[in-house]
């Protein structure tokens, strides 16, 4: 993983929601790198303490906080015991979010025949799971935001990156309520980029395409490594005819953002980053 644009966020500290997420467990090691003193927000404290060591034995400064991104009362302690700790924010990355399997279709199409066998369809979708996604990856996103903001406002240089996805452009079959709650996280980037435009905050995100992980695999690939049907429609459907790569692909466009040198001037920006597939109308 090398620092591709060169940029420096000596002095400045960033907090990290879901940091102990396949994506944002390398979005902080990357910061940290950059020169930030990393504060890692999470529910599992003993991921977010041996990311933490990880990140401090390569000489960076980082330390795990337990944290319920859904209750505002504990992210505004958090980020009471943050500043503390380490100084006032200076950049938040919203990672915290996933779907759950009870908001999904167990089909691409809905047919006649569906209602009378046990296919789980639009009109089984479970309520209290649809709430769910909708809450973490919405809410999820906000109440962080209200935490953590008010030790940026007035401080130039300030930034907020939320992290939304394609499905927010191209939303999937058979995932109504992640798709939904992404296309929400793309919206409120733009309202909070206008609303915190006059006391130096930017505010940004990135939409992933499909990126090959360890938690994915199983879908993606048989056992014998060869590709799964998914995999092969995800490839079809993705003009680069690949998956991402975190390191290269997602890290380097992240750090962009970041950078007020580089960036200085974007805000209210969903950058995709997904090979063309959100691009893609498959004719």
């Amino acid at each position: 993983m090398q620092n591709v644009i060169n940029t420096n966020l000596s002095g400045k500290v960033a907090v990290i929601t879901g940091a102990s997420g396949t994506l944002c467990s390398v979005f902080a090691v990357a910061l940290a790198r950059a020169g930030a003193k990393v504060a890692l927000l999470g529910r599992s404290v003993p991921k977010l303490n041996e990311l933490a060591q990880k990140i401090a034995a390569e000489g960076g400064v980082a330390k795990g906080y337990a944290c319920n991104v859904l209750d505002k009362a504990n992210c505004l302690q958090v980020a009471d015991e943050v500043l503390a700790d380490l100084g006032p924010c200076d950049i938040l990355l919203n990672g915290a979010g996933g779907n759950n399997a009870k908001a999904n279709t167990d089909k691409e199409y809905f047919e006649l025949g569906d209602l009378d066998s046990d296919t789980v369809t639009f009109f089984d979708l479970d309520e209290a799971g649809l709430q769910n996604v909708l809450s973490l990856n919405w809410m999820g996103t906000l109440l962080p935001t209200q935490a953590f903001a008010k030790q940026m406002v007035g401080r130039e240089g300030c930034s907020i990156l939320n992290v939304s996805s394609m499905n927010a452009y191209t939303p999937l079959t058979k995932i109504p309520a992640y798709s939904a709650s992404k296309a929400a996280v793309t919206n409120f980037t733009q309202w909070l980029a206008v609303h915190f435009s006059k006391v130096g905050i930017r505010v940004n995100a990135i939409a992933p395409g499909f990126f090959s992980a360890q938690q994915n695999a199983r879908l993606l690939f048989n056992e014998d490594g060869t590709p799964t049907d998914r995999t092969r429609k995800i490839l079809a459907a993705t003009p680069m005819g690949r998956f991402g790569d975190t390191d290269k692909d997602l890290v380097g466009s992240v750090l962009f953002l970041l950078n007020n040198e580089a960036a200085g001037f974007i805000t209210g920006v969903t950058l995709p980053i997904d090979g063309g597939f959100s691009a893609y109308s498959g004719v």
